[in-house]
């Protein structure tokens, strides 16, 4: 062992002189340095420093005595009952409010805030995971410096070294990389950053930036706008390769709007086209979908924009054209188009030409201000601080937030011509470990902060516990650049001092989740005259997220609508979370036409190579009915090379999205499985009185889909229970977003199975969305545990764990369970879920993230939806001990942004459950089999125009 002078000696100056700094201010510690220094005591020392150091106290509010630590006994909580706390969950920078459920001070559930506008009550999937996000382990707990852990002391005085030398240059050589952002009070921390120093700069990236959006409003109005849609005003709606129902910062909304308008039980029933080139959850929903590929989407919008605006009646185009430029301009002040983001700004500036019009202004859509704070184009701005990192203008970098170096190659490669680079981020990601210094950030449930949505309401995002991983909060990150450090807290109240000026209003702030009276008025916009003009002579534009100069062949890169970006790659239930379009999990494959896919010889999974210029990858194939020929999907968001879940899953496309030249397109040797939950036979099959439909003019004119029968049993039925729980899904509003899923693994526990074992067919999700496309006709029908009156399952059990009770639910009691599968082969619906492995006791998921009410299953044992009957159960003991209605709401229902799913007693008169199930489009699942379900469906109508045809 080596004198221990020598590891004094070895010891780094500022570190050893700032734990004795602080060792001596710790009175614990303070006769420690009376004695001789010691091995044990050194690391005593700067251990201290890194439990108490600068940068672990440089944010008072995180020793607010309002927050617990999840090992601490939070006072006056009794344990058992639950407390619920809004705050909001981002989308690209936009805040959505959330309610978050906790149980002894551990946040266990998400759900929608019903009085936030930018959720309405429902969520996302990206939403409900955010709890694995939060509790993951793979999140750093300390700093890192070179990619090795470091104490907070080094941090702190790097910081301190960093403001020496902005004083020295006003700030010169600095620059600041942030997403785009809402956040008022992060916002006036930047501003206050930048006015100390004046010659330093920010900037912002978006992986897959709204560009075009924010050019088309520019060339439209002259200035950036926010345009919010609302379709629950539209008769007719058009979308042009639309993101209306994906994901995007007023998903919610727009979906609970336009499933309010198809179901001709409830409203009268819009009509929906969609011209795309590849399948999208609008274009799912469409009455009419028209598949083309990009050139020829440019040129139908020109003859749309030319008849619209200039009366022309289009000559060329195909024969439907004719009858939608008509259904438009028959349905004035009622009808709405919509461009997605992976269209040209040309395009978005023909489509606010086309709305205005048609009148849509004011009435199907709303314009306002942009909620971002400087809103820029992202993408430009990227590309100007690349070229600066290039040329050596860059001195010190600060990344807050992102991961950069995985979404932009380049900057990975200009990165190193940074003499210092810092990256503040929640996890140690590719950007962390690219930069020479890493300071974790809080998760956004354990820091203060605040955001707006789309249409400009604030809220007070408000953490739901103490930072797990030593995290820091954002604002006190970028604080250190000050001489001072601000109390993040304190910060947000002085942010908000005008409209909340006393505790009362700020603690009805905080729990309403909105600040009242900030959402932006309506603009009046005026349209440029030479809009119009512009957007028509830029309608043979490719797109910005289209590459290729290949004659019939365009490249779209998308994001992945289970893992957006890539940022939640490292989730492993959004990894296992079925694709809603493809059915696909745990990868990405290339997404190909049949044609294409037929003239290669290729089938799903063969390896095929994409190559763009002179970049080529390989990767796997998938074949998508109903994309046009000719377009080649890309889905960004796999391939990440950090992280325990993401580390090596799928491809990454990334670095052929900046690549130009000719599209290439080869099958190679080999093949990779896809995972998949329904296979292309299952989804192209005819679905029969599985998913019934029918058309609106029949049923005006009284015809109806086929009921639930009488009873056809022999046996003799039970008088109806005390409650007789029951659901009614409307096939009309479900987008197949999956939220309903996600929700469901989250409250019932249900474990991750893994790549392998999805391939092999043992995904345990207790509800699956199939997806049927019959020629013109698509549409998505969620399936779980029927609950049946008359259930197969029970009557072969030997050992009776699957039960009835009074109530109507079919019941599985565990520790019966011996595991012989009887009853999923006497499942006429296949909803039952064997556990074949110790999937929970082998998941990352931590403990301390699963809700104690629900029984974590174990090896060998059946299992399946049970309509939440811990919910049912605690509806109960809160009607007993409060006298509160009871009301039961299960996590599927809760989660659905469109109300598809409805719930309740069919004893009770006043539930909503009842009157959707005496709805003449009401059918069940198989009633050939005389189950009697107590899930029914209402069946899907479709409003076609006669005179635009199939």
């Amino acid at each position: 062992m080596p004198p221990l002078k020598d590891e004094v000696a070895r010891l780094p100056p500022a570190a050893l002189a700032e734990a004795e700094r602080m060792a001596r201010q710790d009175g614990k510690l303070s006769a420690a340095l009376a004695h001789p220094l010691e091995r044990r005591r050194i690391l005593t020392l700067l251990a201290s420093g890194a439990i108490a150091g600068p940068l672990g106290r440089c944010d008072p509010g995180a020793a607010d005595r309002h927050l617990y630590s999840a090992a601490e006994a939070p006072e006056g909580i009794v344990p058992g009952r639950t407390e619920r706390f809004a705050t909001a969950h981002l989308l690209e920078g936009h805040a959505r409010g959330i309610v978050v459920t906790h149980r002894m001070g551990r946040p266990l559930k998400v759900e929608g805030n019903p009085g936030h506008p930018a959720s309405l009550g429902g969520t996302d999937p990206f939403a409900q995971a955010a709890l694995f996000d939060l509790y993951d382990p793979d999140r750093a707990s300390g700093p890192l410096q070179g990619g090795e852990p470091v104490a907070p002391a080094r941090v702190a005085t790097m910081f301190a070294a960093l403001r020496a030398d902005l004083a020295a240059s006003r700030g010169r050589g600095f620059r600041i990389l942030t997403e785009p952002l809402t956040s008022p009070s992060l916002g006036r921390m930047l501003d206050t950053v930048l006015a100390r120093w004046p010659e330093a700069r920010w900037h912002q990236h978006a992986p897959l930036p709204r560009s075009a959006a924010f050019a088309g409003a520019m060339a439209a109005y002259g200035k950036p706008l926010s345009v919010l849609p609302n379709p629950a005003a539209a008769d007719v709606i058009l979308g042009l390769d639309s993101d209306l129902l994906d994901a995007w910062p007023w998903q919610l909304p727009a979906a609970r709007g336009f499933a309010s308008r198809r179901n001709p039980v409830r409203a009268p029933m819009s009509r929906v086209y969609a011209i795309e080139p590849t399948p999208s959850l609008l274009g799912l929903q469409a009455d009419h979908r028209f598949a083309v590929g990009s050139v020829e989407l440019h040129r139908i919008a020109g003859l749309l924009a030319a008849g619209l605006l200039q009366g022309a009646v289009p000559a060329d185009g195909p024969p439907w054209l004719v009858p939608l430029l008509s259904d438009l301009k028959d349905h004035h002040g009622r009808a709405l188009v919509h461009v997605g983001p992976h269209q040209p700004a040309a395009l978005h500036a023909l489509c606010h030409a086309m709305n205005a019009a048609l009148g849509a202004p004011g009435n199907t859509l709303t314009l306002c201000a942009p909620a971002l704070h400087h809103p820029v184009d992202p993408g430009t701005d990227l590309r100007d601080l690349v070229e600066d990192m290039a040329a050596g203008k860059v001195e010190t970098l600060l990344v807050l937030g992102g991961n950069p170096c995985f979404i932009a190659p380049d900057f990975l490669a200009a990165l190193g011509r940074v003499r210092r680079a810092i990256a503040a981020c929640d996890a140690p990601n590719e950007t962390a470990l690219a930069c020479g210094w890493y300071v974790p950030l809080a998760h956004a449930m354990e820091a203060w902060s605040d955001a707006r949505a789309l249409d400009g309401t604030a809220g007070i995002c408000q953490p739901q516990l103490r930072p797990l991983y030593a995290g820091q909060n954002p604002l006190s990150v970028l604080g250190q650049c000050l001489e001072a450090v601000p109390d993040s807290r304190a910060w947000l109240r002085a942010t908000w001092r005008d409209r909340l000026p006393d505790d009362r209003a700020w603690q009805a702030a905080l729990a309403a989740g909105v600040i009242a009276g900030t959402t932006f008025p309506t603009l009046a916009a005026t349209l440029r005259p030479a809009a119009a003009s512009t957007g028509m002579a830029g309608t043979g534009m490719a797109g910005t997220g289209t590459a290729g100069a290949s004659p019939g062949l365009d490249v779209s890169f998308r994001a992945d609508a289970r893992l957006g970006d890539g940022q939640y790659a490292n989730n492993p239930w959004l990894q296992e979370l079925p694709d809603p379009l493809t059915k696909t999990a745990w990868d990405n494959p290339l997404r190909l036409p049949p044609r294409l896919a037929g003239r290669l010889h290729a089938r799903d999974g063969d390896l095929v190579t994409l190559g763009i210029g002179d970049r080529r990858v390989t990767l796997p194939c998938w074949i998508v009915p109903g994309q046009a020929e000719g377009c080649v999907v890309a889905t960004l968001g796999q391939g990440r090379r950090t992280g325990s879940t993401a580390r090596g899953v799928g491809t990454d496309l990334y670095p052929l999205r900046l690549a130009r030249g000719a599209v290439d397109i080869r099958r190679v040797g080999g093949r990779r499985e896809v995972a998949c939950t329904m296979g292309q036979a299952e989804m192209t099959a005819e679905a029969g009185d599985i998913l019934r439909r029918i058309d609106l003019s029949d049923f005006q004119a009284g015809a109806r889909p086929d009921h639930v029968g009488g009873d056809g049993s022999l046996y003799h039925r039970a008088p109806p229970g005390p409650a007789a729980w029951a659901m009614s899904i409307d096939l009309n509003a479900c987008i197949g977003c999956n939220a309903c899923v996600t929700a469901c693994q989250v409250e019932n526990n249900i474990p991750v199975v893994g790549r392998e074992e999805v391939l092999r067919g043992r995904v345990m999700h207790w509800i699956r969305i199939d997806r049927y496309e019959t020629g013109s006709f698509s549409a998505f029908q969620p399936v779980l545990c029927m609950q049946c009156e008359q259930a197969p399952c029970e009557t072969v059990c030997p050992v009776g764990a699957t039960v009835h009770d009074a109530e109507g639910l079919n019941g599985m009691v565990y520790n019966r369970c011996v595991g012989t599968r009887f009853c999923s082969n006497n499942c006429p619906y296949k909803v039952r879920r064997f556990n074949y492995f110790a999937f929970a006791a082998e998941e990352r998921r931590p403990p301390a993230s699963r809700n104690p009410d629900v029984t974590v299953r174990g090896r060998g044992v059946m299992e399946k939806c049970s309509f939440c009957l811990q919910r049912i159960a605690a509806a109960r003991v809160a009607h007993d001990r409060d006298g509160v209605p009871e009301h039961a709401e299960t996590a599927c229902q809760a989660a659905c942004p469109t109300r598809a799913i409805s719930f309740g007693d069919l004893n009770d008169a006043q539930a909503e459950v009842r009157a959707r199930k005496r709805s003449p489009l009401d059918y069940a699942l198989l009633p050939e089999q005389n189950t009697r379900p107590r899930v029914t469906y209402e069946a899907r109508v479709s409003n076609r125009n006669p005179a635009a045809g199939t």
